[in-house]
């Protein structure tokens, strides 16, 4: 990356607007120990906004629940104090996502898929020993949140090679560090760095295309879950490509893609899910 593209791109990402208070103490308290579900529950009704949402997906058809929850106490001892950390991050990433507009990129859809690879990747993360679920289940959502960042401050550019990735049938990255000089994966890196997320996490989301990456739990769980999320069509970010998993990573889960994707289980409720928690 030349210094002047540097430069934009750490401007941009410093433009991005951090999570609310709100969310990130749900993340830091579903990452403690010791934190009870009364913790969880405090801080979740000091947010009116994220309570209302929260409401409503546990009252939706897809829980299909005998009455309905009218109260976070209720709603989080139903979901439980990992799940309700995912619903919380997933409704702070779709606030920063850009308003749905006549660019050719489906926002809706990018979110679909992005939700589909996190619970993918979680999925895949319970075979593994000493790979945290949860955290795969954020890289996940998070792994292409680099296209957000630029398709915020380079618009022209980034809609350009996703119209030509698209065209040709090649991985935008590789356009996008051809016509940009980088690449989403690096924006998304930058951007986690700068809301001070795990150096684990950021590898997941710097490392997501080969054929080399890093022999890593956490990165070979979003690595085939991005992949199987593509070749499945669940939502669509926007990259159609599919690339065969690196050696390391077929190693690591004890499988190629078409084998990962048939010991899967609940893809359909996985779609479901993810298309309910785009709607929020």
């Amino acid at each position: 990356m030349n210094p002047q593209l540097a430069s934009e791109l750490a401007s941009a990402v410093e433009r991005m607007p951090a999570f609310p208070h709100s969310v990130q103490r749900v993340m830091e308290l579903a990452q403690d120990d010791n934190a009870t579900a009364r913790d969880l529950v405090q801080v979740i009704d000091k947010d009116p906004v994220l309570t209302v949402k929260l409401l409503k997906v546990v009252n939706s058809a897809y829980f299909r629940l005998p009455k309905p929850v009218g109260t976070v106490g209720q709603a989080v001892v139903f979901l439980g104090i990992n799940q309700t950390r995912n619903l919380a991050l997933s409704m702070a990433a779709i606030g920063m996502l850009p308003a749905q507009g006549d660019d050719g990129f489906r926002w809706n859809e990018y979110l679909v898929h992005s939700l589909a690879t996190a619970s993918i990747a979680k999925q895949l993360a319970t075979s593994l020993p000493k790979v945290d679920p949860v955290d795969c289940f954020v890289a996940g959502l998070l792994h292409d949140f680099g296209k957000v960042v630029m398709a915020r401050s380079m618009a022209t550019q980034f809609h350009r090679a996703v119209a030509q990735a698209r065209r040709d049938g090649s991985s935008l990255h590789m356009v996008l560090r051809e016509q940009v000089g980088t690449d989403h994966m690096t924006a998304c890196a930058m951007l986690l760095e700068r809301w001070r997320m795990s150096p684990a996490l950021v590898e997941a989301v710097r490392h997501q295309f080969g054929p080399v990456v890093p022999d890593n739990g956490t990165i070979a769980c979003v690595y085939a879950a991005n992949q199987i999320s593509k070749k499945l069509a669940l939502g669509d970010g926007g990259n159609a490509y599919v690339s065969e998993l690196p050696d390391v990573v077929v190693e690591r889960l004890g499988g190629t893609l078409d084998e990962l994707i048939t010991r899967l289980d609940g893809l359909g409720q996985i779609e479901s899910e993810a298309r309910l928690f785009a709607t929020l």
